[in-house]
């Protein structure tokens, strides 16, 4: 099978970085399906896995965490799939990736695809979807139904993958949505989403906030530096408020006052902690990958595609990586097609 893979961790601009490659299509173990990949989409967490390092692989690394594709063969104790499915999945990152023909992934990580979408729509949006609902739905204690209402929420780094999805998972839910962004075409983006009111990271949030009427806010996604707005977070935040973080931090956070006097719940996700340990829950991913896919069949939620490179070869793996890097990107970046 095609696959594009790595055997040295070196910067993107080396066409050494990604390499079309041909490898043995993969058996489906007891609990695996074994998809016929279509479309995939980039992530920072690709970007990071390949970022340069001094070791170098025996063996092609595939990387890749997002796909949409049909099944081809199912293992035996898999239920509720069936060769022929649609699925959408973000996958396991200890793993083979999704940048091959065919990958294996455990059934109880995959959801069946959203009807109303194509392959490169779907693959938009499984990382991004499950890293959001598990924020704000099980880290965070907030009802994915009701649990926003009467309540304010500030999204910093709203026009990204997570961003574009937590605004609309966090509007469904009844919050009040505030999200960031620095240039017109990423508030345009944003206000598309569904949140109700924009204000730019770049500039100093308090005063920006306090214009909207805000002297607080009751919750906060902080998407896109933990380090750069851990202080000022800790004082918009409201008496038992909450913080979710997707991004390492940099240094050494202090987590006493105003956190420890607000009583601020600090709330991590990690997509890939259930896979990774093979928690009682994993199959927890595929029915919000169901429910997610529902809501999108209902018109309650869109599609976050914003950018589509084709075919999915070396070369623009390496581009979408490219522009990843940059941070300039706008919602998704999908690859489509063999």
């Amino acid at each position: 099978m095609k696959a594009v893979a790595l055997l040295r961790y070196l910067p993107i601009d080396d066409p050494q970085s990604l390499l079309d490659v041909e490898l043995p299509t993969p058996a489906p173990g007891d609990h695996d399906l074994l998809v016929r990949v279509e479309a995939v989409s980039v992530n920072p967490v690709d970007t990071k896995v390949r970022s340069p390092k001094p070791q170098i692989e025996e063996q092609p690394r595939v990387l890749g965490y997002d796909a949409a594709g049909v099944v081809e063969a199912v293992g035996s104790a898999v239920t509720g799939f069936a060769a022929g499915d649609r699925v959408y999945y973000a996958g396991d990152i200890t793993r083979p990736g999704s940048n091959a023909e065919h990958q294996l992934v455990d059934a109880r990580l995959a959801g069946h695809a959203p009807r109303s979408l194509d392959a490169a729509d779907a693959a938009a949006l499984p990382l991004t979807a499950l890293t959001a609902w598990e924020l704000l739905f099980q880290r965070m204690p907030f009802d994915s139904e009701r649990g926003g209402k009467g309540k304010s929420l500030l999204v910093i780094g709203g026009a990204g993958g997570v961003g574009s999805i937590a605004i609309q998972l966090a509007r469904r839910a009844g919050f009040h949505v505030i999200a960031t962004a620095s240039r017109p075409e990423t508030t345009d983006w944003c206000l598309a989403m569904g949140a109700h009111q924009m204000i730019d990271h770049r500039q100093p949030l308090a005063p920006q906030l306090a214009t909207l009427g805000f002297t607080q806010v009751d919750a906060a996604l902080n998407l896109a530096d933990t380090d750069r707005y851990w202080d000022v977070l800790g004082e918009l935040l409201a008496p038992q408020g909450h913080v979710g973080l997707i991004v390492e931090p940099a240094g050494t956070l202090k987590i006493g006052d105003p956190y420890k006097a607000k009583c601020i719940g600090i709330h991590w996700e990690f997509m890939f902690a259930r896979a990774r340990f093979r928690t009682d829950d994993m199959a927890e991913q595929g029915r919000i990958l169901d429910r997610v896919a529902e809501l999108i069949d209902a018109g309650e939620l869109r599609g976050t595609r914003h950018d589509t490179l084709s075919p999915i070869h070396a070369a623009n793996l390496r581009e979408a990586h490219r522009r990843l890097e940059s941070g300039s990107t706008v919602g998704k970046l999908v690859l489509a097609g063999w």
